[in-house]
């Protein structure tokens, strides 16, 4: 998938309204203010190590959603982990929880959603699952679906939207 496709979720949702749009309300960081692809998933608990893991492999451009549990305690990306996912090819993260490093994200051509930030480092022992469905907001995040995010909020599909129109 072409992860820098120009889309619009209202215009994607009006295609198909049934496409089920993610009721949290994140914040947006990084420069890449749209971004979508394939999700790929982790679910934690206050701990990166899974999220670093995945981070530091190869991406075709895919999403990493993450479920922290909406925790503000830790944050779960930081500048180090955000910069190994743009330069292994991943389009975004969307977190169910809190990142830090923001200003140095913010200058990364990577795409993140998350609930906020926290300076708080979290554990690192790898704790959690991977490639599980995961639900907040209103949604199960499906791996192998796909996400579409933009300033508008958050749409999964289990096919990709074709954007060549």
């Amino acid at each position: 998938m072409n992860t820098s496709q120009e889309f619009a979720t209202a215009d994607l949702i009006d295609i198909a309204p049934d496409t089920p749009s993610c009721e949290t309300q994140f914040r947006r960081f990084g420069r890449r203010q749209k971004f979508c692809g394939r999700i790929r998933t982790v679910k934690c608990d206050r701990d990166n190590g899974l999220i670093k893991q995945l981070m530091n492999s190869h991406s075709d451009g895919e999403v990493l959603v993450i479920d922290g549990g909406g925790s503000l305690y830790s944050a779960l990306m930081g500048d180090l982990i955000a910069g190994a996912g743009a330069a292994n090819g991943w389009a975004g993260a969307v977190i169910y929880g809190v990142i830090r490093d923001s200003e140095a994200i913010n200058t990364m051509d990577f795409g993140v959603k998350a609930l906020g930030s926290n300076p708080r480092k979290s554990g690192k022992t790898g704790a959690g699952e991977t490639d599980i469905t995961v639900s907040f907001g209103g949604v199960d995040f499906v791996p192998g679906h796909y996400l579409y995010s933009d300033a508008d909020g958050v749409l999964v599909s289990a096919a990709p939207f074709d954007l060549e129109d």
